[in-house]
């Protein structure tokens, strides 16, 4: 490529799932966009498990579709099974999750990126970036080319000096077999931005034609598989089982043999690792009481005999691995594509970024992904879809793009990960939202498709699309809301549920409210209900579910808004940024140590630093207001 002609808007380096979103998003925004990979052929590779969403992810994923991005649209075209997770809980809980084919689904997503005309592709390692002054200008790769840009986005996942270990051995890698990425940590280092090192792993993968799956519970997927994607992706006609099976006190004592030799135990691992998704031998030793731990058998892809063994991560010898999983019901005579293995890698403290993502050290510089230090494909996606908008944004001089906690887990997010910082490898929780009710999976396309058409990303059909859904939604609740229904129309349904029957007319609504009652059932089963919803012109099940979710939690969801709104007054809050705290003897010492080092930007974002008090968020409201 020639160096005179290597001039672009925006420039992402590494083609994992940040960076494919990062890319999109600004190509479609209509920058001139360079994605630099190390390895083409492994463009959103997803190096852990073949799945997509799960417990809060699939909120996000939900998020990122409503938004503009691929990765559910990409996920449903390659789905091997869906289950919709938390169905006994509240609809706050409820999360999509599909088992996906790993090969496919990198196939899809190059094929995705290839047909994006304002995207270019170099294959080659990044070892520098240049800047003038304080501003990032372009970067420097391993072939010695410079490539030059008004904006960068960083997302080089575990790549970064990554060194992977199995038992006493370690060996330098970003995944199994491919290279890290070398000296692009010290350049930042060099520029001001700290770094420390994180911690992840993965499990064995084992051969599918030497496991006796009679001998373990088959999970099938959803009877009516639904989708991540609000388009119209197609839906999945077929579905692959997983299976699950458990370990046992032989196969811990099998284990323990080798805790002399675990790098996670010796000290060698230095980086934390996820709390929330340990490895096999952590298990054991924090939980020693237990006897048993599940593992869930999960497929590669339809036409390989991969599985992936989830719950089995592990950096112990690789001898020590599968002696221990042939002593698991299934595993007797198991065969191994290979171990499970701990990788260590750089990561930048997230709190040196901007709420738009960008770096607070060197201007035009934004980072996403798991260099942020987080763990999982969504939350990295998520990230990489909004430094990829907030690129093109200071690209075109205007303000950054930044959803706030109530309006999505994605806000959630990046005000976690920028007010709390990390030290260990952050994973999205449904706890983790103040605002679950307000921010549930189903109303993501309500909440973001009109901030994604006004950011130029979803099409005005696509708005349209929502626009009538809303309205139809809103016929069916003002119908329940309305009308009533005797006991003779009625009764008969409840009393095939075994449910209490009325004595005199009721509004549908207060029908509707009772827990064990399901909106689409009564359309089936009521004439009256069904003759009512037919007549306003409405027959989708999306849109007779969403209006009995906004019926029966209608007071909850007013109680969630109303402290969304009053809380969020506090970010509208300004703090300048020359604030020296360190002058205002009122706060406390914590408070001005912490306030000096994030610098929030709102007085909302103030409050959330641990540390700072709500006396100190009092002490700094009275000076703000002098």
């Amino acid at each position: 490529m020639n160096k005179k002609v290597s001039k672009y808007d925006v420039i992402v380096v590494g083609g994992g799932h940040a960076g494919c979103e990062a890319a999109a998003a600004a190509a479609n925004m209509g920058s001139k966009v360079l994605l630099v990979t190390m390895n083409m052929t492994n463009l959103a590779q997803m190096s852990c498990n073949p799945s997509v969403g799960g417990i809060a992810k699939g909120q996000i994923v939900r998020e990122i579709d409503a938004l503009g991005g691929y990765t559910g649209i990409v996920a449903d075209n390659t789905m091997l099974q869906f289950r919709m997770l938390n169905l006994s809980k509240g609809p706050a809980m409820w999360s999509p999750r599909a088992q996906n084919d790993r090969v496919l689904y990198s196939v899809e997503w190059r094929n995705t990126l290839e047909s994006l005309r304002n995207l270019d592709f170099w294959q080659d390692t990044v070892t520098e970036i240049l800047v003038s002054g304080q501003k990032a200008i372009g970067i420097r790769t391993q072939l010695g080319l410079d490539f030059f840009s008004k904006t960068i986005v960083l997302s080089n996942g575990t790549f970064l000096n990554g060194i992977i270990h199995i038992g006493l051995k370690q060996f330098s890698g970003g995944r199994i077999g491919e290279r890290p990425s070398r000296n692009l940590t010290e350049n930042l280092n060099e520029l001001g931005i700290v770094s420390s090192r994180m911690k992840t792993g993965t499990p064995v993968r084992a051969d599918g034609r030497s496991l006796n799956f009679s001998k373990m519970i088959e999970q099938k997927g959803d009877t009516a598989p639904g989708k991540f994607s609000f388009t119209e992706t197609k839906k999945l006609e077929k579905q692959k089982s997983c299976f699950l099976t458990y370990t046992n006190p032989e196969v811990h004592d099998i284990l323990k043999e080798g805790f002399t030799q675990s790098p996670l135990f010796t000290g060698r691992i230095k980086g934390r690792g996820p709390r929330y998704c340990p490895s096999i031998e952590d298990k054991i030793e924090r939980f020693s009481g237990k006897d048993t731990h599940q593992l869930f058998i999960e497929p590669e892809g339809w036409s390989t005999i991969e599985y992936y063994v989830n719950g089995f991560s592990s950096s112990l010898p690789e001898d020590i691995q599968f002696k221990a999983l042939r002593k698991v019901a299934g595993f007797e005579k198991a065969k191994f594509f290979r171990p499970g293995y701990a990788i260590e890698y750089d990561y930048f403290p997230p709190s040196q970024l901007n709420f738009n993502l960008e770096t607070k050290q060197v201007e035009n510089l934004f980072l996403a992904g798991q260099i942020n230090g987080t763990t999982g494909y969504e939350e990295a996606a998520a990230q990489g879809l909004m430094a990829g908008i907030n690129a093109h944004l200071k690209v075109e001089g205007k303000p950054g793009f930044i959803l706030n906690r109530a309006e999505a887990y994605i806000g959630v997010l990046i005000d976690d990960l920028i007010t709390k910082g990390t030290d260990e490898p952050y994973r999205m929780f449904t706890s983790r939202a103040e605002y679950r009710i307000l921010l549930r999976q189903d109303n993501a396309d309500f909440r973001l498709t009109e901030k994604s058409y006004k950011l130029g990303l979803a099409k005005e059909e696509r708005l349209e699309h929502v626009q009538k859904k809303y309205i139809m939604i809103r016929k069916i609740e003002g119908i329940l809301k309305k009308q009533s229904i005797s006991p003779e129309e009625i009764n008969p349904f409840l009393k095939a549920y075994d449910l209490p029957g009325i004595r005199q007319k009721n509004k549908l609504e207060t029908i509707i409210q009772r827990p064990q009652v399901k909106l689409m059932n009564l359309y089936k089963e009521v004439e009256k209900i069904r003759n009512l919803i037919d007549a306003a012109g409405v027959a989708c099940m999306e849109e007779i579910c969403e209006a009995e979710l906004l019926v029966k939690y209608s007071s909850y969801i007013e109680k969630e808004r109303e402290l969304a709104d009053k809380l969020g007054k506090f970010d509208e809050y300004i703090i300048p940024k020359e604030m020296n705290y360190k002058a205002i003897s009122s706060l406390s010492y914590e408070a001005r140590e912490k306030l000096s080092k994030i610098r929030p930007e709102t007085i909302g974002q103030a409050s959330r630093i641990s540390g700072v008090s709500p006396s100190d968020v009092s002490v700094l409201i009275v000076f703000l207001g002098k």
